[in-house]
């Protein structure tokens, strides 16, 4: 017997959802060009949970720019095209240009607020979040970090004046204060093994801060010679890479990946990025290297620049670069500020 179609009708949004999140992928794939109520559940939470295990929408980079003032645009490297909805922000997110997106790690973003000051953590598919007080006012800070895990998260950051470390703990609602570090850091950190690792400017080196501790430790490891610059890539776990550029008298000749050995001990040349796309790299940042950032995204080293509207990326399975098409959403005459970040959703991603 079929069920009125009133009674579908007056179902609420979150119960709809539900419903169809338990049809197999194929068949609601091809149901959801029927409406676009039916397209946008595709990225529910109910559905993305059930299929985030087999379904090819289950991971994101997501691009943050100016000319997006309410949404980020979704691009999906499994199947290599970018997404026909956005990722929209609720409404305490959705007074820019008040509001910078900062940092991504296991289904969280966050946010910074300095009119309210106060950042957001957000789970925008458990739609939760959590506003997170400056620990003083006036706050200037820089390379700010979220570290996620499966009960709790945390904030790093350094502060601009001061030149200290501020982590904010989740767990127990608090900031705690540790020595800075000298000379100064060049890149956000990256996570890998209980550490958050970061770059220092020339002379390069390797430092490291312990999450829990609040201790610093120089890296004993040498770099290899000829560095213009370099930047670190992890993928959380296992395994640990540096990216970087080579040549003389600050002129990158070339661009190289290297990947730490499983002992530690030494740093081990892995790919030579091929000529034709170091070329087009570098036309891109025209050697100001400090537009430069890279970030891990599900099995992709990802390289990318303050300035440019594409991302270059290493397929480490398959040892191959490919270039991240433009976003078709943004205007022919585009501006700099192009952030890129790695958006796996979570339901259970606790803010």
């Amino acid at each position: 017997m079929d069920m009125d179609p009133t009674i579908w009708s007056r179902l609420p949004d979150h119960l709809l959802e539900r419903v169809l999140s338990f049809l197999p992928l194929k068949t609601f794939l091809s149901l959801r060009s029927t409406c676009k109520h039916f397209n946008s559940i595709l990225y529910s939470p109910f559905f993305v949970s059930k299929h985030s295990l087999s379904s090819p929408f289950s991971s994101f980079i997501l691009l943050s720019h100016p000319h997006f003032l309410q949404n980020c645009p979704l691009f999906n490297t499994v199947i290599n095209s970018w997404c026909n909805i956005s990722l929209s922000f609720p409404p305490i997110l959705s007074s820019p240009p008040s509001t910078n997106l900062l940092s991504s790690s296991n289904g969280l973003l966050c946010f910074s607020i300095p009119t309210s000051s106060s950042f957001i953590i957000c789970n925008l598919l458990g739609r939760s979040l959590r506003r997170v007080k400056f620990p003083k006012c006036p706050f200037d800070f820089e390379l700010l970090t979220l570290v996620s895990t499966s009960n709790n998260y945390k904030l790093f950051m350094m502060t601009s004046s001061s030149n200290n470390a501020l982590v904010y703990d989740s767990t127990v609602h608090t900031w705690q204060c540790f020595e800075g570090f000298e000379p100064i850091l060049n890149q956000k950190g990256v996570v890998y093994d209980g550490w958050l690792f970061f770059t220092t400017a020339e002379p390069f080196r390797v430092v490291g801060f312990h999450l829990e501790s609040g201790k610093w430790e120089r890296s004993k490891i040498g770099l290899p010679s000829g560095l213009t610059f370099v930047r670190l890539v992890s993928d959380g776990t296992r395994k640990l890479y540096l990216i970087g550029g080579v040549g003389v008298s600050g002129i990158s000749r070339s661009m190289r990946l290297w990947e730490l050995k499983e002992d530690g001990e030494d740093w081990v040349e892995v790919e030579i990025v091929p000529e034709m796309v170091y070329r087009k790299f570098v036309s891109v940042c025209y050697h100001n290297y400090e537009h430069v950032y890279c970030f891990w995204h599900q099995g992709l080293i990802c390289v990318c620049c303050y300035t440019w509207p594409q991302i270059l990326y290493y397929k480490v399975s398959r040892r191959t670069w490919h270039w991240l098409p433009k976003c078709p959403s943004l205007p022919d005459k585009w501006s700099c500020g192009f952030r890129w970040f790695s958006f796996k959703p979570d339901l259970y991603a606790t803010v």
